[in-house]
């Protein structure tokens, strides 16, 4: 039976009431005209990407987006069925935590094919020859980096990408701060390509990156499931599809998940 508004916790009553002022706020915030960069025409390279004129989802059979996505963000497509966007504080970590799982895919995904076709070894093996007495050798050259102690390998790892991530979160660190837009792209103290140098272009590199990203994620959703599926990583299985594509695909491991097969 559905229980009645009076029976709810009085703690989810307080944050559906707080998530719901939150979108009202930011919906008449764009409605008049506060957040002027929403509103305004972007530059005529990008308007593809950014602004009321921009591509949608669905292409042109996609409804009117909603009022608190204007275009203003990079991969802003117009869709929100789940309403992640509505309230600014959360929106603003879903897009930061996003484009770090969105790196670290692109990255991740370079990572797993590049042993196959050095070493023809699958990704999902190829870390646990550090475990073996020969030890593990970085690109197969004993000169950079010959690593046989997992313990300090893992340490070191931890330690750096500890500091790293520590500085990044914060936006305090020995290089001085960073807030905003600094904190997720090029700009500020750290900008070494100048990549920040042009808005225009870095608003173009801002578009292309989530895109790679967000296919990155998927690719990566793929490669776990290859792997789960048929033990092969993704060379020996792109091998396999190409010398017989009607045998070697999908449908050869459907039934492998079936409740009766």
């Amino acid at each position: 039976p559905l229980c009645a508004p009076s029976c709810a916790p009085p703690a989810a009553m307080a944050f559906a009431a707080k998530s719901a002022i939150s979108s009202a706020a930011r919906v008449a915030s764009v409605s008049n005209g506060a957040k002027a960069t929403m509103a305004a025409k972007a530059p005529a390279g990008l308007s593809k990407f950014y602004g009321p004129d921009r591509g949608l989802w669905l292409g042109p059979f996609s409804p009117e987006p909603p009022a608190w996505l204007q275009g203003e963000y990079p991969g802003d497509y117009g869709w929100d069925a789940c309403g992640f966007s509505t309230n600014p504080e959360t929106f603003a970590r879903y897009r930061e935590q996003e484009l770090m799982h969105a790196r670290w895919a692109m990255l991740g995904l370079l990572g797993c094919v590049v042993p196959e076709v050095i070493f023809d070894q699958p990704w999902f093996s190829a870390g646990s020859t550090i475990l073996s007495e020969e030890g593990l050798d970085y690109l197969g050259r004993e000169s950079l980096v010959h690593a046989q102690n997992i313990i300090a390998t893992v340490g070191i790892q931890v330690v750096l990408m500890g500091l790293a991530e520590a500085y990044r979160a914060s936006g305090n660190g020995p290089a001085g701060s960073v807030t905003g837009e600094e904190k997720l792209y090029p700009g500020g103290y750290f900008d070494p390509l100048n990549l920040g140098a042009d808005p225009e272009q870095l608003s173009d590199l801002k578009v292309k990156e989530i895109k790679h990203g967000r296919l990155a994620m998927v690719g990566m959703f793929g490669l776990y499931s290859q792997a789960i599926t048929n033990g092969e990583g993704p060379i020996a299985a792109w091998r396999a599809h190409i010398a017989d594509p009607a045998a070697e695909n999908g449908f050869k491991y459907a039934t492998n998940f079936t409740p009766f097969a």
